[in-house]
């Protein structure tokens, strides 16, 4: 049986994400997409279940709280859209050649314009 994440730890003692859990967060994440793809798993599909695993780590241990991002516990789909962002950038850092060239692209790009000064990527 499967023990959704989010009852096994009462809100209200949730500690707040930190920085060195959202890396590793991130890296798993990242590792699932590609170890998902170098099996066959479609893209969207393999990204999809390394995001929602994440927001349920978040979700289920840190009551949505992430240091980096406030004192507001984020919703289940704020974390899901920055789970599966994460994941995403990581994979494109650990193992570009499994992800599609046009997502590799846009990727790339959206960071050369974060370090010119531009928006930032949404944290999970």
């Amino acid at each position: 049986m499967i023990v959704p994440l989010t009852l096994l730890v009462p809100e209200a003692q949730a500690a707040p994400a930190t920085e060195a859990e959202m890396s590793l967060y991130t890296r798993i994440a990242a590792v699932n997409v590609c170890i998902s793809r170098s099996a066959k798993v479609e893209f969207d599909t393999a990204v999809g279940i390394a995001g929602e695993t994440i927001a349920q780590v978040i979700q289920g241990l840190h009551g949505g709280l992430i240091q980096q991002v406030g004192t507001k516990a984020l919703t289940i789909e704020e974390i899901r859209r920055g789970s599966t962002n994460s994941a995403v950038i990581g994979a494109v850092e650990i193992c570009p050649k499994e992800v599609p060239a046009d997502v590799v692209k846009r990727v790339q790009d959206a960071i050369k314009q974060q370090g010119a000064g531009g928006a930032r990527p949404p944290a999970p």
